[in-house]
């Protein structure tokens, strides 16, 4: 699924335009704002909705931005998130914003001009979001589905400490080669295809920032059986790990590093 935050001015008006000139499901998650006594704005409790194409409604108190996209994502093509200014995702700007927005994929001065075709391009030339939920759903639509008995996942998480002593970890920010790292994956993907027994693979690296806490990287495998899943799994981490050009830089409590130049 290709995820966006739409801001600016009218952002409202661009959403149904962007939903229309995309291919496949689209979802809108909606961040409301509540106006304070003293005029200020603060976010309500039960402030986050997601909408589907079929005007399906779904919000909750606690449910934040990443909580919807996240629901979304196993069967939805593209998700807009309005009123999330702080939102950690690649930004669709149209009309005047709030506040300056760094390096949008797409910044139209209004609703006129806009090209929602076009936008809809550059939103499909960011890197998907995908979850654990997405990636195993997307295995079981697969055409080999029907023989398979097993799904096997890894997920790998920002660990805050290795044990007790040490400085807390705050983030980690990946970067790669653009294309590189993708071929490598699909090629790594293939190879692992080729095994008797094993129906799909599907491999996923985050890249920017992560903090503590979140999902970094997901290995998941559809096989006959469950031997060769997790068999499969092992491989595929290790392989990913040491074969995909990815770039990590640590930030704890006191030190900010690139970890390849500490190897």
């Amino acid at each position: 699924m290709y995820t966006v935050s739409l801001l600016g001015s009218d952002a409202d008006a661009a959403a149904p335009r962007l939903a229309d000139a995309a291919e496949g499901r689209t979802g809108i998650v909606r961040r409301e704002t509540d106006a304070t006594p003293d005029g200020g704005q603060t976010l309500s409790r039960a402030a986050t909705e997601y909408v589907v194409d079929d005007g399906w409604r779904a919000s909750g108190e606690g449910l934040s931005v990443r909580d919807a996209v996240d629901r979304l994502a196993p069967d939805h093509d593209v998700a807009l998130v309005l009123g999330a200014p702080g939102a950690r995702l690649p930004a669709v700007v149209v009309g005047d914003a709030d506040e300056p927005v760094e390096e949008p994929i797409v910044d139209a001065e209004g609703i006129e001009g806009l090209d929602a075709a076009e936008a809809v391009e550059a939103i499909e030339a960011t890197e998907p979001y995908e979850t654990l939920e997405s990636l195993v759903a997307a295995v079981k639509r697969s055409e080999e589905a029907t023989y398979s008995g097993a799904i096997a996942t890894f997920t790998g998480r920002v660990r805050a400490k290795e044990d007790e002593a040490d400085e807390r970890t705050h983030y980690l920010e990946f970067e790669k080669y653009d294309g590189v790292a993708e071929r490598r994956m699909d090629a790594i993907e293939a190879e692992l295809e080729e095994r008797d027994g094993i129906l799909d693979v599907r491999l996923h690296h985050r890249t920017g920032r992560v903090p503590d806490g979140e999902d970094i990287v997901f290995v998941v495998v559809l096989a006959g059986h469950r031997r060769e899943a997790f068999r499969a799994v092992e491989d595929g981490i290790d392989r990913l790990k040491e074969e995909v050009p990815l770039f990590k830089k640590e930030v704890t409590d006191g030190e900010t590093f690139w970890v390849h130049q500490r190897e």
